[in-house]
């Protein structure tokens, strides 16, 4: 972190690299719900942050006011000229209509329902092989040396990237993600080993193409054209890392919440059919992940004076929490059966891969549960939470209990 102001007022000074806010948002967002449903910033060049379901929703599904041509919030403002429109930096994600609708398009089929459940074996494989490091130890960490391996490697199959590199995909997502409080000029720089790598990998799958979503992004056509570099770069690169700290972050704060309850943790041990709600309820309750828009022309939206390129946080895991959308909003009911949450976004850029995540998170809880039965938090002092706009635990201390 940078050495910055500790935030006074939450309403009109907001940060989401706080300590405050990273160690525990849920009590600031309910506050601004009740007091100020869209918070302002001066920070990070200016930026605004709606806490209730209404407004998020609102400016989601808005793409007449809102433009996506970044997503993640920080110092400086992108050009319009780079990369070329309408691609943005990380279609589809950064793309908006008409092209968003081509880009996605394009993914689609790589997270269809049949293409990630065949990926079930090689994932349960994967979480079994990490437990078995675990076995025997009172101590284990659930992040770092769980939840923060699964999404990688499933990543790196889908990808076709080298083994042995998952170390280099985390600090990717670390700058990414977490380093968005630095001035623009380290950011960039910050940024070019992440580019020499994506480069590397484009320059070795054209030498020797293979079966996988890169050289599928190499060859694939759109009205008789190869996509242009920068579409494959940028999809790749949101790929990794939208791939990668969302479910980390997901996995992680299921694991912390189940170390914490041990009601529920017994619960879903001894009724394996509630698993399927009980994953709903976690990506409710622990949503990681607010998604940023840009404000398109100088306008008033929801009763505030928005100006042109202000940022918008898009806080999907505080509209999860909104009591005038979901009943005892600010409890965890593991067996929740209504359950219309925004984990996943909403509008056209609501995540492509959800079904890919949903199946890591099921088959990572599953594995843990069935060879640890009983745990705890070993020293709930220790537990760290990344900060930024995927929120979730990075050091997880748990005890395994006989």
């Amino acid at each position: 972190m940078t050495d910055k102001p500790i935030v006074q007022d939450f309403a009109t000074d907001w940060d989401h690299t706080d300590p405050a806010w990273v160690n525990n948002p849920y009590p600031i967002w309910d506050e601004l719900r009740g007091r100020c449903p869209v918070a302002h910033t001066d920070r990070y060049g200016g930026a605004w942050f709606p806490a209730t379901h209404a407004g998020v929703s609102a400016i989601a599904n808005d793409t007449e006011n809102f433009t996506s041509r970044t997503v993640v919030v920080g110092n400086g403002r992108p050009q319009e000229d780079a990369p070329p429109a309408p691609i943005g930096v990380a279609p589809p994600i950064t793309s908006d209509p008409p092209f968003h609708q081509i880009a996605r398009r394009l993914i689609l089929p790589a997270f269809s329902p049949g293409a990630v459940n065949a990926l079930e074996p090689q994932i349960r494989a994967l979480c079994a092989g990490l437990i078995d490091q675990m076995e025997g130890h009172e101590i284990v960490n659930g992040g770092t040396e769980y939840a923060q391996f699964i999404p990688p490697s499933v990543i790196k199959q889908m990808l076709g990237f080298p083994a042995g590199d998952e170390d280099l995909f985390r600090e990717f997502v670390h700058i990414i993600l977490e380093g968005i409080d630095l001035p623009i000029e380290e950011r960039i720089e910050a940024f070019a080993p992440i580019e020499a790598y994506f480069v590397q990998q484009i320059e070795e799958h054209q030498e020797n193409p293979r079966d996988d979503l890169t050289s599928y992004l190499l060859n694939v056509e759109v009205g008789g054209q190869k996509l242009a570099m920068e579409h494959v770069f940028g999809t790749m690169v949101l790929i990794l890392v939208a791939g990668i700290d969302t479910t980390w972050s997901a996995i992680g704060a299921s694991l912390w919440h189940l170390a914490s309850h041990p009601d529920d943790l017994a619960r879903l041990v001894n009724e394996p059919d509630l698993m399927p709600v009980a994953i709903e309820e976690f990506l409710r309750f622990y949503a990681p992940v607010t998604m940023a828009r840009l404000v398109k022309h100088d306008m008033e939206y929801l009763g505030c004076p928005m100006k042109e390129n202000d940022w918008i946080l898009l806080g999907f895991p505080a509209a999860n929490r909104d009591p005038n959308v979901f009943e005892d909003a600010d409890k965890f009911i593991i067996d929740r059966r209504e359950n219309r949450h925004l984990a996943f976004g909403l509008g056209i850029h609501r995540c492509a891969g959800s079904n890919l995540a949903r199946l890591e998170l099921r088959c990572a809880i599953e594995e843990f549960i069935k060879r640890f039965p009983r745990f705890e938090l070993a020293d709930s002092s220790a537990v760290t939470w990344a900060q930024g706009q995927v929120r979730g635990p990075r050091n997880l201390p748990i005890r395994i209990l006989a």
